[in-house]
């Protein structure tokens, strides 16, 4: 641990020790940020703990690819920003892991105390600045930094996991400081099990039900709830609706499997009937702020509606008939063994449902949805894609099938850009023999276009389709559908494949399947990045979602 030796001769460690010692404990393999001056003690301290820095080309990406190395490893994701540009930066990256459940522990450099009051220098209220984005915003202090950052983690970990902010001084982390703790920082703990008498009604609404249908969401993921929410479909014959994040929590080539909603008219327009068939729905994690303004009340208030969650919903979007607040794994395996009458759904209507989707979806002739087919067929089983918020993401996630959770990465909750290209570095950091596909439009790559150079030096081998088109299409999509004039929408076509060549990696054009089952082939046996930019034309996507 970094230490430094006190006036009595004795050694003791330092606050950036302490903090990389703790983190380490955690289960911290990685952080990823940009250094300044006011975090380089932290990093050494980060390093002498076996925390690997990794260098980003900007805080936001950085931020990403902690979250996508979390997801490959379970490694807790941190994220280092030094004070005023570097924080700001950093903000829409902490936003988009409070809203997408992401345990991210954000350490911040800052100025020391007695500076702050007559130095002005870059200096802005961090903890103000993040607060509305962060589930707690600390600071270290020398007499209790270990059991700060402790907290840090306990807190980012419980309930429903979320950013914590932790602002470090520069002569905290420098200098020699107590680590204040009594206990080791806890592991993440879910809630106990639910009710039994929640439990034992439960079982009574399943067992009055011919039709149920389950929606499964992003709590249900970070539960690891996978195994049991299988069990549990299959065992009462329950159809599954997920959302875009909790995709493969069922295998996608299931028959139960309904594939995700809450983004694609078309797919809702499929799915929603069937909700309104159901005559009990069973809600295993369905955390709705991944879902647009149409699942708003989705269903009336005689619906009977059981709710698995682990922590009080308080969003408003629907109502319940009976919460069971509690951990989901052991809830959906105590209701997998509910009795239940006769046949689901005699009808066939989910089978049904699962027809029309499939058509819905289908690929057609050489486009975005024929190119997401051919990407789904040439990548090989187990493989893991990321995709960028876009028109193209909608259309992936519907093509896309996962096998098994967290095999499609994005950002559903908060929906930013650019995040594509660093959630596949860092899952391919954490798994580098899992074959990492990121799919981006040209705008989102061209915002984040610098992470391609982290992905060239860190020698990661992932494999970038970008959809060229030369416009922001799902803006033109939504200005057209609302008569609005056009404007702001359109950019030129930069030679893409040549700026991945100028940057270490491989580059090609893309104007037919043939080429790209060639390109994609060759991708998977390359030691460096590929660029595939395929182009498509101007209003492909009209129609298709």
């Amino acid at each position: 641990m970094l230490s430094v030796v006190t006036p009595g001769g004795a050694a003791r460690a330092t606050g950036a020790g302490i903090i990389g010692r703790v983190l380490a404990e955690a289960g911290a393999t990685h952080a990823f940020g940009i250094p300044g001056g006011e975090v380089l003690a932290l990093i050494e301290g980060l390093g002498a703990a076996g925390i690997d820095f990794v260098l980003a080309r900007h805080e936001s990406a950085a931020g990403f690819m902690a979250e996508g190395l979390w997801h490959a490893t379970g490694a807790l994701p941190v994220l280092v920003a030094t004070l005023g540009p570097g924080v700001a930066n950093a903000v829409n990256v902490v936003a988009n892991a409070s809203q997408d459940r992401v345990p991210l522990i954000f350490l911040s450099g800052c100025i020391e105390a007695a500076m702050a009051e007559s130095y002005t220098h870059q200096v802005v209220d961090h903890r103000a600045m993040l607060r509305p984005v962060v589930k707690a915003s600390l600071r270290a202090e020398k007499h209790a930094v270990g059991v700060t950052i402790a907290k840090a983690i306990a807190i980012a970990r419980e309930g429903q996991p979320g950013p914590v902010h932790m602002d470090v001084p520069t002569d905290v982390a420098e200098s020699a400081a107590e680590d204040g703790r009594a206990a080791p920082p806890p592991a993440a703990v879910f809630a106990p099990p639910a009710h039994e008498d929640g439990l034992r009604i439960a079982s009574e609404m399943l067992a009055a039900a011919e039709r149920p249908v389950a929606i499964a969401g992003l709590d249900a993921l970070n539960e690891a709830a996978a195994a049991e929410l299988a069990a549990f479909c299959h065992a009462q014959g329950v159809p599954l609706v997920t959302t875009y994040k909790a995709k493969g929590l069922l295998d996608e080539r299931d028959p139960l499997a309904l594939g995700c909603a809450g983004l694609s008219p078309k797919a809702d327009a499929i799915l929603m009937p069937l909700i309104a068939a159901s005559d009990c729905l069973v809600l295993a994690g369905y955390d709705p702020i991944e879902m647009r303004a149409g699942w708003r009340h989705p269903w009336g208030p005689d619906k009977p509606v059981i709710e698995l969650a682990g922590v009080e919903r308080r969003h408003g979007m629907h109502g319940v008939t009976l919460e069971l607040r509690g951990a989901i794994a052991p809830s959906l395996a105590r209701l997998a063994g509910a009795p239940r009458r006769g046949r689901r759904w005699p009808d066939g209507e989910p089978a049904l449902a699962r027809e029309r989707l499939v058509a819905t979806f289908a690929a057609g002739d050489f486009g975005p949805a024929a190119i997401f087919h051919a990407l789904r067929a040439a990548m090989p089983e187990g493989s893991v894609a990321t995709a960028d918020s876009g028109a193209h993401r909608i259309l992936f996630s519907h093509v896309w099938r996962c096998h098994g959770p967290r095999q499609l990465l994005q950002s559903t909750g908060f929906c930013t850009m650019a995040c594509a290209v660093p959630l596949a570095a860092g899952f391919r950091l954490g798994l580098p023999d899992t074959p990492v596909l990121a799919v981006v439009g040209d705008a989102g790559l061209e915002m984040g276009l610098g992470e391609l150079a982290t992905i060239r030096d860190l020698g990661l081998a992932v494999i970038v389709v970008v959809l060229v088109d030369g416009k922001l299409a799902l803006i033109d999509m939504k200005q057209r559908g609302s008569g609005r004039p056009r404007s702001g929408v359109d950019f030129g076509r930069s030679d893409l494949p040549a700026v991945a060549r100028a940057m270490g990696g491989y580059g090609a054009w893309i104007d037919d399947l043939e080429t790209l089952d060639a390109e994609i082939a060759a991708a998977l046996d390359r030691g460096s990045f590929t660029l595939l930019a395929c182009r498509i034309g101007p209003e492909a996507y009209d129609g298709s979602f």
